[in-house]
């Protein structure tokens, strides 16, 4: 369904003449393409997963936040702005991220369902919470969320 939702936007960006849509839009489906490809060699003919996906989506929106605060460090705002643009095109293909209370009550539950206590438990749960929450959550401050509360 993404697949075809992502494909459906690079046409109507093209008819739209929306030169920032269309090369961001390739630049995912570039993307999702190479993953597809190297998903082969280990036997997945079909391609990637939507969690897959959105895990890459939710990547190519990290690695633009983090080149907008090198622009804005070197002073090259024009820069920094078309990298916004670019993630406002791709959080489009996102789910509804959740909230900070949101993710905490969701860290909660996970902990509590795994019956995690301790620091050799956050694998188990962060796996867990990629597994349910793939495209909804920052697994950066989840990480951190996860390892202060089972510290």
């Amino acid at each position: 369904m993404l697949r075809s939702r992502l494909n459906d936007a690079l046409k109507d960006a093209m008819k739209a003449k929306e030169s920032l849509a269309v090369s961001t839009l390739r630049l995912i489906l570039a993307a999702l393409k190479d993953r597809d490809i190297a998903g082969r060699s280990k036997g997945n003919s079909d391609g990637i997963s939507e969690d897959e996906i959105l895990e890459m989506l939710q990547k190519m929106v990290r690695q633009r936040r983090d080149s907008i605060e090198m622009y804005s460090k070197a002073g090259r705002d024009e820069l920094a702005e078309r990298e916004a643009n670019e993630i406002v095109v791709i959080e489009q293909f996102l789910p509804q991220a959740l909230g900070e209370d949101e993710m905490r009550a969701a860290i909660d539950t996970v902990i509590a369902e795994l019956d995690a206590s301790s620091i050799k438990d956050m694998g188990r749960v962060m796996a867990e919470l990629k597994q349910r929450f793939a495209g909804q959550m920052d697994f950066g401050k989840a990480s951190a969320t996860v390892k202060e509360l089972l510290a």
